[in-house]
This record gives structure tokens, C-alpha cells and sequence, in this order.
């Protein structure tokens, strides 16, 4: 099970993937929290090389074309841990922490807009 965009395989799979906790937008008049539709998920890499970082950069321009992404990420409340592919999905531009020997540190990439209910 491999982390993927638009069915090609990230090169150098993330040190870290995770959910990020949802934001509660507010309360409702029963006292529960009201949570918006979408999650987010962060790919984190310690260390890659120049040509991988370059492949997450390709992934986001990308994007100009049709607006949104197919990722494959581990499974929203599942319970194994299998991959699904989550479709209209948006990617933030990747960033990184700085150069260390000709390999960027650091690396994030943020996905969002997933719809897993």
C-alpha cells in the first residue's frame, strides 16, 4: 500500500503521514459541535532528494489543469489500515525546511478538500 497522486506513485514515500483534527466551526443549539465536511492530511518527509521534492512541486502545478487531485492516502476510520482513493481532493504547495547536502529537509505537503464520510 503506497501513498499515490493521480495513480503515480509518490517516488520516495512520506517518514509521516496523519490526519489533521478538524476545526470546530461552532456549536449548535443541542451543545454539539458543528465540524466541517472536509479533512486534511499531512505527508511529511525528513529528507529528500532535489528530484523528488521536484515530483510533489509537478504534482501541485498540476493542478492548473483540472483543479483537483485523486490521492491515495491511508483509510479515514477504518478498521485495518488500507489505502483508499479520495477523490476532488486539493494539494497546497509543498515546502520545506531548507537545503542540507543537496537534499531538501522538511518536506510537507498538505492535502485538502477530502471528503471521507
Amino acid at each position: 500500500m503506497t501513498y499515490k497522486i493521480n495513480g503515480t506513485e509518490i517516488t520516495l514515500q512520506p517518514t509521516i503521514g496523519r490526519w489533521l483534527s478538524r476545526d470546530i466551526l461552532g456549536i449548535d443549539g443541542n451543545g454539539h459541535a458543528i465540524y466541517p465536511g472536509v479533512y486534511q492530511f499531512e505527508l511529511q518527509w525528513q529528507l529528500e532528494d532535489v528530484s523528488e521534492y521536484y515530483q510533489l512541486l509537478s504534482f501541485f502545478d498540476g493542478l492548473t489543469a483540472t483543479g483537483t487531485v485523486v490521492v491515495d492516502l491511508p483509510k479515514l476510520r477504518s478498521s485495518t489500515y488500507a489505502f483508499y482513493a479520495y477523490t476532488g481532493c486539493v494539494i497546497q504547495e509543498p515546502d520545506f525546511g531548507g537545503y542540507f547536502t543537496e537534499h531538501t529537509k522538511q518536506v510537507k505537503l498538505l492535502v485538502t478538500n477530502i471528503r471521507a464520510i
